[in-house]
């Protein structure tokens, strides 16, 4: 009936924010419901406007999704004042029951154990309010003391942010400088200098993918792939995200056709298995595996 499937959905959906990591077994084992079922469910909420996140091989549904701002503006705290709650009851003389599980509801509802240091996680929290605040008006900011570990530097950084990533605890950006996108994390940001300049490159923006590989790019590739039985389970086994892109053909095999920001992870999977896969497209990625087969000829 309608009403068991709307139980099932509600059980799920709040599964999936208490800020908990599950794998998809575990997930389907506490709903009780399949795989097939589980996909079904995830594309639904993706649809119904929830951000729906895959951090192999875990699943949760971040709360920057437009349904739980309005939500959370209603009867929630933001970040920084949370923050601000958490740490009057941490510096608390009072180590009861009743206080540790407070403490332990605000870890869990907010995120606050990302960083262990109680003055970290109140300038980590001011950032995310003020790079909010850029986001929804479209402003430029100054990420104040970026250290950036490839470059070795601590220097400012002017930027339009746009996107949070991983749960709030990165930014996508797109750099005045440098005129390019890049991803920041909040962490590394000594402050958020909001600037009253409207952005300028929406244009340039772009977002950044990332594949059931763990590979991430601006750009998505497309790969069609015909697999027997072995190689289908062990795609399903090593990268659970990939049941979405999975479709039967016959008792024998299965269609798989799926977006990859890189040739390297899909790649090594083909070639593992090359024996129980047929290549069907693109013409980029043949050519890839084939180049990858004539240089290993040539070093053997």
């Amino acid at each position: 009936m309608r009403h068991d499937k709307l139980e099932r959905e509600l059980k799920l959906l709040l599964l999936l924010i208490e800020n908990h990591r599950y794998t998809v077994p575990e997930i389907c084992d506490k709903i009780g419901i399949s795989r097939r079922n589980l996909y079904y469910y995830l594309d639904f909420f993706r649809f119904a406007g929830f951000k729906v996140i895959n951090h192999r091989p875990y699943y949760f549904i971040s709360k920057d999704s437009p349904f739980f701002r309005k939500l959370d503006a209603a009867i929630h705290f933001t970040e920084d004042e949370a923050l601000l709650i958490r740490s009057i009851l941490e510096r608390a003389d009072d180590r009861s029951p009743q206080m540790q599980r407070l403490i332990q509801k605000f870890d869990k509802l907010y995120d606050l154990d990302i960083i262990d240091k109680v003055e970290l996680r109140e300038q980590v929290a001011a950032n995310v309010t003020a790079l909010y605040e850029a986001i929804k008006q479209k402003r430029t900011v100054v990420l104040k003391g970026y250290s950036s570990p490839h470059s070795n530097t601590l220097r400012d950084r002017t930027v339009e942010p746009f996107l949070f990533l991983n749960g709030n605890q990165e930014v996508r950006a797109y750099e005045l400088a440098s005129k390019m996108n890049k991803t920041f994390k909040l962490s590394r940001i000594q402050d958020v200098q909001l600037l009253d300049i409207i952005w300028d490159n929406e244009q340039h923006h772009r977002h950044v993918y990332t594949d059931i590989f763990m590979f991430s790019d601006e750009h998505q590739m497309p790969v069609t792939l015909r697999m027997g039985r072995l190689a289908t389970s062990m795609l399903r086994e090593e990268y659970p995200s990939s049941e979405r892109y999975i479709e039967p053909e016959d008792d024998d095999h299965w269609l798989v056709d799926m977006p990859v920001c890189s040739y390297a992870g899909i790649g090594r999977f083909v070639l593992g298995l090359y024996d129980d896969i047929e290549v069907l497209g693109d013409e980029n990625f043949k050519t890839y595996l084939k180049n990858k087969i004539t240089n290993f000829n040539n070093k053997t």
